[in-house]
């Protein structure tokens, strides 16, 4: 069995042509990561979408320029983010545990510490799921750039995960960034594979792939393979876990030992 960091962005947890959180696209990410769960895989879900809910509730078709209104909506939106997602665990007969975080955080060794020992304590329950994301009130780091990309390879070190699944909606890393390509199967050497990373975001996230390809070398730097897979395609995650050749993944380089 294995510990897995999931990363949900919030172009695949809003609806394609609104604004609103899409209800059946967090119903089967929640069903599918419960599977894992239940399964007995241990799954840290990163999410982002707290904007968009917040935007939702506040009647607003459009993210606000300024940053105050961005983290107003981010604060509205949290608890409908996490209300969505605690009647959809429950489903399934397992809770979710809220936990914001923000880098200063990770970047603190007492609080770091504090950190890991309160999510291993809520993974050793079996039943419950964290879901994580940046307290958006206090930190904007990733309301700016990085949509939780680089929080999720955090999340990942700082548990020592067996793997960081990056679920957005490009089946992968595709060759000279063309989104309708096929993905590239395997990269070993992240910063080579940074000229395929296009520059484009969604409407309401903040990320890209240049964001996921710097927190995927994160990851693999901190010896946690990774994955970025399309996540709107039903079934993909467990194809994942299972080791398919689905999206792009990035495994943990090993140095050639010289002297044997």
């Amino acid at each position: 069995m294995s510990r897995l960091v999931i990363k949900l962005g919030t172009g695949l947890l809003t609806e394609a042509h609104g604004t609103g959180l899409d209800a059946a696209q967090f119903e089967r990410l929640t069903g599918e990561i419960a599977a894992l769960v239940l399964a007995g895989h241990e799954c840290l879900v990163v999410t982002s979408g707290a904007v968009g809910a917040g935007l939702t509730a506040l009647g607003q078709a459009e993210r606000p320029a300024e940053l105050a209104a961005v983290q107003a909506c981010a604060a509205i939106g949290q608890s409908r983010l996490m209300r969505f997602y605690g009647e959809l665990f429950e489903r399934h007969g397992l809770l979710a545990a809220q936990v914001l975080l923000t880098h200063s955080d990770l970047d603190s060794r007492t609080r770091q510490a504090n950190a890991r020992n309160t999510l291993l304590r809520l993974l050793a329950a079996k039943r419950v799921v964290p879901v994580i994301n940046e307290n958006d009130t206090v930190a904007v780091e990733e309301l700016r750039f990085g949509d939780n990309d680089r929080l999720s390879a955090e999340v990942a070190t700082l548990v020592r995960a067996d793997l960081l699944i990056l679920l957005t909606s490009a089946h992968g890393l595709a060759p000279g960034g063309d989104a309708s390509g096929a993905p590239i199967p395997v990269v070993e050497d992240v910063d080579a594979a940074m000229v395929h990373a296009g520059a484009s975001r969604g409407r309401f996230s903040m990320g890209g792939m240049q964001s996921k390809l710097q927190a995927v070398k994160s990851a693999v730097e901190a010896g946690v393979p990774a994955v970025i897979a399309h996540g709107r395609v039903p079934g993909l995650l467990a194809r994942v876990v299972a080791g398919e050749t689905v999206g792009t993944r990035f495994p943990v380089r090993t140095e050639v030992n010289r002297g044997s």
